[in-house]
């Protein structure tokens, strides 16, 4: 079983950038294609982005294609947000999924297996 938990949120201005990572324990997710998802007061969770097991696959919702990145070793996964928008403010979640092939990647929330507890990014306008 592995653990995640995300760190690097917090307040910042539109237009401005923040890295968020999501570090795992008990164990490595090099087994698992990973993926980010959010959400928002009055929302429901959303899909952010998606990367495989050997990070050659990426992939993005349109709301944040250009601006987001997200990338990954063994131990971590990252996501650094560019351009920020008032409109991405929500509590942001990192997830797992165990899978044989290497190159998979996953963009619905039922598709993963472990969760972080989130961590809150804020763009004021």
């Amino acid at each position: 079983q592995v653990q995640l938990v995300e760190s690097g949120g917090g307040l910042v201005q539109a237009g401005d950038s923040l890295r968020l990572s999501c570090a795992a324990s008990g164990r490595t997710i090099s087994r698992d294609a990973m993926g980010w998802f959010r959400l928002a007061p009055g929302k429901e969770r959303e899909f952010v982005a998606a990367i495989s097991r050997n990070g050659g696959n990426t992939y993005y919702a349109d709301s944040v294609k250009g601006r987001f990145t997200i990338s990954r070793d063994n131990a971590k996964m990252y996501l650094e947000m560019n351009s920020l928008k008032p409109e991405d403010t929500a509590v942001y979640y990192c997830a797992a999924k165990g899978t044989y092939y290497i190159t998979d990647y996953f963009t619905g929330s039922h598709d993963y297996d472990y969760w972080g507890q989130g961590t809150q990014v804020t763009v004021s306008s």
